[in-house]
């Protein structure tokens, strides 16, 4: 459950991919713009409680998803996600075997950067659809240079539906690391799902995660089920586990681009195809990761001016970059 909209045809103004995370231009200054621009009014414009209206609004569907990638089933919507790297080095610093969980994968363009970066990085990864799955399985184990073996462990769930499987971190592993009280779900909710035979037969659980990565997937999620999605994640989380999270960033220039009729929410857009997609301003970032429970150590816009290829346009994106840590037990 993932898209990034710059597709194929789109590169980066004068720089090259591991630049990606920079500063082209200010959001204050985008900001000023768009607020005081009049085409824009209606994105601004305090939305109709949908308890006030005779109809209910539009709800995202994981079926549009799992149709949007059977349309990109051949891998060239995404591209590898190298820059990722650069964004969040410690996922390729750490001297000791770790963990990582990346909820929503889609085809797999983070995992392989992941995978490549070191030999000591074995990567779970959930999505809703289980053609994208194969897809990313497939894709991930015809890359050169990376031995999957032992190290990619995709499966299956809507994490805007769904519980984290008990073989993340289950509850004895958690109490073995002083948080059988700071369970921030209700321990009945947990999914109890079939063991992974990688796991053996003396093993309980893979021990929880050392990284959850959230790369352009909460925005893809109603906002009343952020909240949820976001406790669930830290569930598994180890204690002093990093979320690193990438998204978003509100007046990015594709929710300039939706049209009034497509508005379900404030700050909230239904595509044509029926996915969805939240713009996060970081004020809203703050507040959804500091209720579950995690500490910021990073977030910032990142604003970045790219060039379309067909049509040489220059395009302002903004996404919300974050890091945020579990509180060491």
């Amino acid at each position: 459950m993932e898209v990034e909209e710059a597709g194929g045809e789109v590169e980066i103004a004068g720089k090259d991919e591991a630049e990606y995370h920079s500063r082209d231009f200010e959001w204050e200054d985008l900001k000023e713009e768009v607020e005081s621009g009049p085409v824009f009014s209606y994105h601004l414009s305090p939305f109709l409680d949908p308890a006030a209206s005779t109809t209910s609004p539009p709800q995202p569907s994981s079926e549009a998803w799992r149709s949007f990638h059977r349309r990109h089933a051949s891998g060239k919507f995404f591209k590898e996600r190298r820059y990722l790297l650069k964004e969040f080095p410690e996922l390729c610093s750490s001297q000791d075997h770790a963990k990582v969980l990346e909820v929503g994968c889609g085809n797999g363009s983070t995992a392989v950067s992941i995978l490549r970066s070191s030999e000591r990085i074995t990567v779970f990864a959930c999505d809703c659809s289980k053609d994208t799955l194969e897809k990313a399985n497939e894709i991930i184990s015809n890359t050169k240079g990376i031995n999957i073996k032992d190290r990619f462990h995709p499966f299956l769930m809507d994490v805007s539906k769904e519980t984290f499987p008990d073989w993340l971190f289950c509850k004895a592993c958690q109490t073995s690391l002083g948080k059988a009280a700071a369970s921030l779900l209700d321990p009945s909710h947990h999914g109890i799902r079939e063991h992974p035979v990688f796991l053996g037969d003396n093993r309980c659980c893979a021990g929880g995660m050392d990284f959850i990565t959230m790369i352009f997937t909460l925005s893809a999620i109603p906002f009343d089920i952020m909240p949820t999605t976001i406790e669930q994640c830290v569930s598994v989380l180890k204690p002093g586990g990093l979320l690193l999270f990438r998204d978003y960033g509100l007046y990015d220039m594709t929710m300039l681009r939706f049209l009034p009729h497509q508005r379900v929410g404030f700050r909230e857009y239904m595509r044509s195809d029926g996915t969805f997609s939240y713009f996060f301003s970081l004020d809203t970032v703050r507040e959804l990761f500091h209720a579950a429970g995690l500490v910021e150590l990073e977030l910032e816009y990142c604003c970045v001016k790219s060039v379309n290829r067909k049509n040489g346009k220059t395009m302002r994106r903004v996404w919300v970059h974050g890091k945020f840590q579990k509180p060491p037990r």
